[in-house]
């Protein structure tokens, strides 16, 4: 019976987070913990799980650790993640071949490439074996990583919602490859742009037409595997730009000339890769008059694009305009929360909100709050894995209702509130920390949504934040950007 290694590393970074991710941060499984957390999930890892229990391979599982998306990983703390998995690893030296998931755009104090380095050891250990690995369309794309995986397959959707369905990819080509059946061609087309944006959105957007491209490929004969991963623009490092790749069943020219296709094709239309954003003082003024539910995107301190959540801007802003209506906003603030269970459920307390861990963009926020619940922590999101949110508390101020976690969670989809009392079709106005993966949950009942131009490290007004590393000229951050296609190709 073929016996298959996997493993998971996942966490993205914005490197313009201050505070720093810790090992303490990741939820870490080790061996068989890996299959029970996983394998009732709409995870990549489930996803090959069951297609290999249904091709009637073993696995040998080894270490999965993820974390929410955050500042760079610290970075004895990404040595001491990397150093587990390849022990891990070193235990099942007889495996057939290697399944890793991986988010692709994670960076370390001074290791900008994680995954890259992480595959390498690996190749190093199984020089013979075939490597699949699965990536985040978001993730940033390396040589190292090409290199040192035989085929990589990315998300076909944003928002994401093919988890299980991109680990099925990958788990196929890894059991053809196997069977000796494929020869893998890879092509990469490097595209220096950084997009954002409504266009994003594969159901409707522009970018989604590049993406049935993709799925087009690999649905022909001798297609593999074929994406656009545009990077995490938050992300950054060197490599930090967008990317077309294509992998063949040795047709190198084909992967090339179908890599090249694309990539014009998201090119000539970069312009319209850029989020339209609504100032504040606007987008309260519009929630006032609407009616329904209205949902504002707080795409620059988006928990799930790796900015801090201690965003008060918002809150402020709703404060002090008079927002008479229901609002429920979420925020990260462990100082706030070990006042409010110091405290206990029904006190009024004054306490500070905001500004803990990014405070060069946020000053602590004065408030009066009544203690309307508290929480231990650990609720399950959408796709059925366990966050670690830390304490909760719920605070009442005025009109604004405020859920205040210890640590980042995702504020994309609805559970975060539901587990904890609060529904948001009960509200006029719900705040989420997402650029646009919360649409799957929320567009079914908003009357209204407003992506809102406000500080953060994650800010879609991309000019706004300080890049040092990622690949110079590069749209939409210079003025003048040659063509990649200019002196040909791939």
């Amino acid at each position: 019976m073929p016996r298959i290694l996997i493993g998971e590393l996942k966490q993205e970074t914005a490197t313009f987070n201050p505070a720093p991710t810790r090992y303490d941060d990741f939820s870490v499984y080790v061996g068989q913990e890996v299959i029970d957390a996983f394998r009732a999930t709409r995870t990549e890892l489930a996803g090959a799980l069951d297609l290999f229990a249904e091709a009637g391979i073993d696995v040998a599982p080894t270490v999965a650790a993820s974390a929410v998306s955050g500042g760079r990983v610290a970075q004895t703390d990404l040595d001491r993640l990397i150093h587990e998995m390849l022990l891990a690893a070193d235990d099942h030296p007889e495996v057939d071949g290697l399944y890793l998931c991986l988010h692709g755009a994670m960076a370390g104090e001074r290791e900008g490439d994680p995954e890259g380095l992480l595959l390498a050891e690996l190749r190093k250990r199984f020089p013979n074996r075939p490597i699949v690995a699965s990536l985040d369309l978001h993730a940033v794309l390396t040589d190292r990583m090409i290199q040192a995986a035989d085929i990589l397959v990315p998300y076909h959707t944003y928002p994401h919602t093919d988890h299980y369905e991109t680990g099925q990819r990958a788990a196929r080509n890894l059991i053809d490859l196997l069977g000796g059946k494929l020869h893998p061609t890879v092509a990469r087309v490097q595209l220096p742009m950084l997009v954002r944006g409504d266009e994003l959105l594969t159901a409707t957007g522009r970018f989604g037409e590049a993406i049935r491209m993709c799925q087009a490929v690999e649905a022909s004969d001798g297609g593999l595997a074929a994406g656009v991963i545009i990077g995490n623009a938050f992300t950054d490092v060197p490599a930090l730009q967008s990317n077309v790749l294509v992998t063949t069943d040795g047709d190198l020219p084909r992967a090339r000339a179908d890599a090249e296709r694309i990539g014009r094709f998201m090119w000539e239309h970069r312009e319209l890769f850029q989020a339209a954003l609504t100032s504040l003082e606007d987008a309260i003024q519009q929630a006032g008059h609407a009616r329904g539910l209205v949902v504002f995107s707080d795409a620059a301190d988006a928990t799930a694009s790796g900015a801090a959540g201690d965003s008060n801007a918002i809150l402020q802003g709703l404060l002090s305009s008079g927002f008479s209506k229901k609002s429920l906003v979420p925020i990260v603030d462990a100082p706030a929360i070990e006042q409010a269970f110091a405290a206990g459920v029904g006190a009024t307390i004054k306490v500070t909100l905001g500004g803990t861990r990014d405070p060069v963009r946020f000053t602590p926020l004065p408030v009066t709050a009544r203690v309307v619940s508290l929480h231990d922590g650990g609720f399950s999101y959408e796709d059925g894995t366990t966050a670690r949110s830390g304490r909760v508390a719920v605070l009442q101020i005025g009109p604004v209702t405020v859920l205040v976690t210890e640590r980042p969670v995702y504020v994309v989809g609805r559970r975060v509130f539901e587990c904890h009392g609060l529904n948001p079709v009960d509200f006029d106005l719900v705040v989420v920390k997402s650029p646009n993966g919360f649409r799957t949950w929320y567009e079914s009942i908003a009357s209204l949504i407003v992506p809102v131009d406000v500080p953060g490290s994650t800010s879609a007004n991309l000019r706004s934040l300080p890049f040092t590393n990622c690949v110079r000229p590069i749209f939409p951050l210079d003025e003048e950007v040659p063509s990649p296609f200019e002196n040909n190709a791939p």
